[in-house]
């Protein structure tokens, strides 16, 4: 007997898998050195001092029951202990939702904020998740360049004075995903002026913030306005596997994306937000743990900036790498790295093209490039594949 099977929901339409996830099925043979994920380096995710949280939060019945929907109280408390040091203001717990990542953050906040054919503003190139995000959400999505200081503010302004209404502007402040850039003081005081303004809400993802290398960031773009929701997440400097994200937001945006977390998932794990409340909470520990983790990845950063720039000159430029996980480099040759991309694997090298991030030919030469997931040499190495099918092409 034949079943006809229901058809998928017809928002399942717009969306496309993401590019970078595909890639990664590509380049998980164990010959390609792969630049093209965003994964932290294993061997400095801190395993031994894992082990003893959890040893530690074993120890109570609580780590293994049902916790609170908006996540572990204390948790939230140590969270926003953190963020009122950052943001320069008091932060209530009530202002903080522990999250399964914050991806599931910023899904979240796209259902509490932004409705059907409401307009979202994103940077150009664009961090992907949030594409997809906003897609599901069915926004008209509208995307402002952004330079080395960051989204083009001015840029925004011109088109709000013109008429565009945004619900909501993302941005990846710091260290941004995929340019590697981090947005100016005055680009932040700007676009809060501009929410205050007009009056949209402003979506701050930083899950990055921690790793700079010699000059901390400046002040979060939540200092100026009261109209920011801001994520931030474990995954990069404790353990992804941790899957313990958090946002910041006035309580009404928490509260609604509170109700909307009951229908996601009820609760988070109680047992990884203990362990994560437990990491951060030791502050004489964190604070050595992000040292040695600035470091080495500052001393990769710049043994990928050094190795591009031996190998390609002028042909090849390359963002600047002040913190984070990422460089973005293009070429000035007439290079298409969509094209390149197949010879490089086959030369045993990956990356993420330009064209994943946006649609624009502009970033048809483009390329992101992660440096946190391998040591120098093996960055050397890979940047002497890259040249190889360069030659090639």
């Amino acid at each position: 007997m034949t079943t006809t099977l229901p058809g998928l929901a017809r928002r399942l339409d717009s969306i496309e898998s993401s590019a970078i996830r595909d890639l990664l099925a590509l380049t998980a043979r164990d010959d390609v050195i792969s630049l093209a994920g965003g994964l932290p380096a294993t061997e400095l995710i801190p395993v031994d001092r894992v082990r003893e949280a959890a040893h530690a939060v074993l120890g109570e019945s609580s780590s293994v029951q049902y916790g609170e929907t908006s996540g572990w109280r204390r948790l939230r408390e140590v969270v926003a202990a953190l963020q009122s040091s950052v943001i320069g203001r008091a932060v209530d717990t009530s202002e903080v939702v522990i999250t399964h990542g914050s991806q599931q953050a910023l899904t979240l906040v796209a259902q509490a904020l932004v409705d059907p054919g409401a307009v979202v503003v994103v940077d150009e190139p664009a961090y992907t998740g949030a594409l997809q995000v906003f897609s599901i959400a069915g926004a008209e999505i509208h995307a402002i360049p952004i330079g080395d200081s960051g989204m083009d503010t001015v840029e925004l302004e011109r088109r709000l004075a013109a008429g565009l209404r945004p619900a909501l502007v993302h941005t990846v402040s710091n260290f941004h995903n995929p340019r590697g850039v981090t947005m100016s003081e005055s680009g932040r005081r700007h676009l809060a002026a501009l929410a205050e303004q007009y009056g949209f809400w402003i979506l701050e993802d930083d899950p990055y913030g921690e790793i700079w290398f010699d000059t901390p960031p400046p002040a979060p773009i939540a200092s100026y306005s009261d109209r920011v929701v801001r994520l931030s997440s474990a995954s990069k400097i404790l353990a992804p596997a941790l899957r313990v994200g958090w946002m910041v937001a006035p309580k009404p945006v928490c509260d609604a994306v509170e109700l909307l977390k009951q229908g996601a998932d009820l609760c988070g794990s109680s047992m990884t937000q203990q362990m994560a409340a437990e990491m951060l909470s030791d502050t004489d520990w964190l604070a050595t743990h992000l040292i040695a983790l600035r470091a080495e990845y500052g001393r990769r950063a710049t043994a990928l900036r050094t190795a591009l720039d031996s190998a390609f000159g002028d042909r090849l430029s390359v963002s600047p790498a002040d913190g984070g996980m990422f460089v973005w480099a293009s070429f000035d040759d007439g290079t298409d790295t969509t094209i390149l991309l197949p010879r490089a694997l086959e030369q045993g090298v990956a990356f993420v093209p330009g064209r994943a991030f946006a649609e624009s030919a502009a970033y048809a030469g483009s390329a992101r490039m992660c440096f946190a997931s391998s040591s120098a040499p093996i960055l050397r190495e890979a940047v002497s594949r890259l040249k190889a099918a360069h030659a090639l092409s």
